[in-house]
This record gives C-alpha cells, sequence and structure tokens, in this order.
C-alpha cells in the first residue's frame, strides 16, 4: 500500500459531466454512495430512458448554480442517520480528485441547509484510498480556494 491515495475528511473535487467547477466535498466511509447538493430535480422521459434535470448547487453559501440533465442510472432507496429513507435518482459521471479520474454513482438530495455540497462516500474512493481524518485538503487547496486559485 506505498501508492496508495491520502486524502483528508474535506478535499476539492469537480465533476466535469456536469461542467461543474471546483466542489467542496466531505469524505464520508460511513456513506456507501456520495450525494450531491441539487434543487428542482425532476424525473422526465427522452426517448427509452428516464433522465432528470436539476440544479447543482456547487457551494451551500454562495448562489452560484448549473442547469443540468443526466440520464438516470438507477434509483437507490437511502437511509439517513436519523432513520429516514428516501428513494432517489442515481446519476453516473466522471470525478476528479486529485489525480484521480473515475466514473462514481451519485444521489442527488437536497443537501442545502447541509455545510458541504457533496458528500463523498466510499465507493467513490479507489480501493488503496487512506483517509485521515484528522487533515482536510491534503490533495491541495485550503478551506477558502481549491488547488490552483490565486
Amino acid at each position: 500500500m506505498t501508492n496508495s491515495l491520502n486524502i483528508g475528511w474535506r478535499e476539492w473535487i469537480t465533476l466535469p459531466g456536469l461542467a461543474a467547477p471546483w466542489i467542496r466535498a466531505k469524505v464520508d466511509t460511513g456513506a456507501r454512495t456520495s450525494a450531491l447538493n441539487a434543487q428542482n430535480i425532476t424525473q422526465f422521459q427522452r426517448g427509452a430512458n428516464q433522465w432528470v434535470s436539476f440544479i447543482l448547487k456547487p457551494s451551500p453559501v454562495d448562489g452560484d448554480s448549473i442547469a443540468c440533465e443526466m440520464p438516470i442510472y438507477e434509483f437507490r432507496d437511502v437511509t439517513d442517520s436519523g432513520g429516514n429513507t428516501e428513494r432517489r435518482p442515481v446519476i453516473r459521471t466522471e470525478m476528479l480528485i486529485g489525480t484521480l479520474q473515475s466514473m462514481i454513482d451519485i444521489t442527488l438530495t437536497d443537501r442545502s441547509t447541509m455545510r458541504f455540497s457533496m458528500l463523498l462516500g466510499r465507493t467513490a474512493l479507489p480501493i488503496d484510498a487512506s483517509v485521515w481524518p484528522r487533515r482536510s485538503f491534503l490533495l491541495g487547496g485550503d478551506r477558502f480556494a481549491p488547488p490552483g486559485a490565486p
């Protein structure tokens, strides 16, 4: 495991398939699937496939938003820490974190009351990743700016 990816409990990621700029994500190994803050989630039919349209809010504090449309990969029942279960659409898209590029599954839900717009679940992490629970932004940037920002 000498080549494992060291990840802090929060990191900057991008979702190129959604034209999303940097998103500050909370890494949560207790969550199986990643979750993304999405508003106005609407399912619709396009040809023979189910799609979803939504407004992506990359930051819970500023007003930026991105209108997105993606095919629905599947639906999952997700239970929160309070025991409430919600059926969510799942999309599959590309993620960049540090030097890692991979396809991940993301559930869409309203996270507007949460501190992080993205929750990065354990299935989005490489098998040899090490999460450092007391460290942040090990892959670059800091709490105010993503990697490479002036």
